[in-house]
């Protein structure tokens, strides 16, 4: 029997998200598999043993923190005791490259991708440099720093720019029309995401984005539909059905994510089988262009007018909640949310 370490909590502002998405790994599990060890990491980064025995834990809501915690002492150590790491981190430190990195070093097998593309899909700028030389089609983007008061606008051959905070909006404006989306690039669950319908708002946009990075990212808006697809395997990729997200707001943020009951995922989606198909297959390129393994979640536009398909971000640790999308599309085709557990944990120690 594999001894499994599930990890969750982590130092990301998706903390919350990520204990939610944890605790419903660790009860959908198969015990008769795996001898189980939940690993929680607190927001200031401390390590414990979740002490709940495996058959009583229950999946936690939005905002719900684990008891029974025992801090582990020396983490390398226990780790190395570990056959195979499902590390249910969303955001940095967990997400990013960062832990992947530290399982690398102890040479233990973990879920998802791996460091290269841990780190590239976590920062959207990156990712979009890369969809660009796969050419996969997306919405035109500006590239800023803010540091503080100060701005750098980078352009297209990556200068960078200094510029005053009026130049920046003045440049961004010229580029770009309105709507348009304000983000961190290394962020999830739409955590400082704002969304700009004028000058004004871009501007308090950049400093909500600000807040969680320095490196902002300005999209024009596409008006139109928010698809997703799943892409689950190492080398033999393949892609589960499109699912249409149904935001009960103006566009699909933290709060409509997780705490508006009106927002709703409807599977498949309705968009006809050749749009689908072609979804499902530049959901595998992208997965490739980053150098995917294991799994990832892939999310588009289909634009109004044209029903042109747009690349949105691609998401290699995808939520796990119960209303997440990632084990929801599996589910659609035939693919229990356990039986997805086995198989990503097969492709771990692949």
């Amino acid at each position: 029997m594999k001894k499994l370490a599930v990890i969750f909590g982590g130092m990301s502002t998706e903390h919350d998200v990520s204990i939610v998405s944890g605790s419903s790994v660790l009860a959908n599990l198969d015990q008769t598999k795996y001898e189980i060890y939940p690993i929680y990491i607190s927001k200031d980064g401390k390590w414990y043993f979740y002490e709940e025995e495996i058959s009583k834990i229950r999946v936690f809501q939005v905002g719900e923190e684990p008891d029974k915690l025992k801090p582990i002492q020396d983490v390398m150590q226990e780790l190395q005791k570990i056959d195979v790491v499902f590390p249910v981190l969303h955001g940095l430190y967990g997400e990013d490259g960062t832990i992947q990195g530290l399982l690398e070093l102890l040479k233990i097998p973990y879920v998802g991708c791996k460091v290269l593309a841990s780190s590239v899909s976590m920062d959207k700028v990156y990712t979009k440099i890369i969809f660009e030389r796969a050419q996969i089609k997306q919405t035109p983007y500006c590239y800023i720093h803010k540091y503080g008061e100060e701005y750098e606008y980078i352009d297209r051959q990556m200068n960078h720019i200094k510029c005053k905070k009026q130049e920046i909006l003045e440049r961004i404006i010229h580029k770009l029309a309105f709507p348009m989306f304000v983000k961190p690039s290394n962020s999830g669950s739409s955590v400082g995401v704002t969304k700009a319908n004028n000058e004004k708002e871009l501007e308090e946009a950049i400093s909500i984005a600000g807040k969680y990075d320095n490196k902002i990212l300005v999209e024009q808006g596409i008006i139109g539909r928010e698809v997703e697809c799943a892409v689950l395997g190492n080398k033999e990729a393949k892609a589960s059905c499109v699912g249409e997200i149904k935001s009960a707001e103006d566009f699909y943020s933290f709060d409509s994510k997780y705490k508006n009951s009106k927002s709703y995922t409807e599977i498949p989606a309705n968009i006809g089988e050749h749009l689908a198909e072609e979804i499902r297959n530049l959901a595998v390129k992208a997965f490739q262009a980053v150098d995917g393994k294991g799994l990832a979640r892939v999310d588009f536009f289909i634009e109004n007018s044209t029903n042109e398909i747009y690349i949105n971000e691609i998401n290699t640790m995808p939520g796990f909640t119960q209303i997440s999308m990632y084990p929801k599309l599996w589910e659609a085709v035939g693919v229990s949310y356990s039986k997805l557990l086995d198989e990503l944990i097969a492709l771990a120690v692949e």
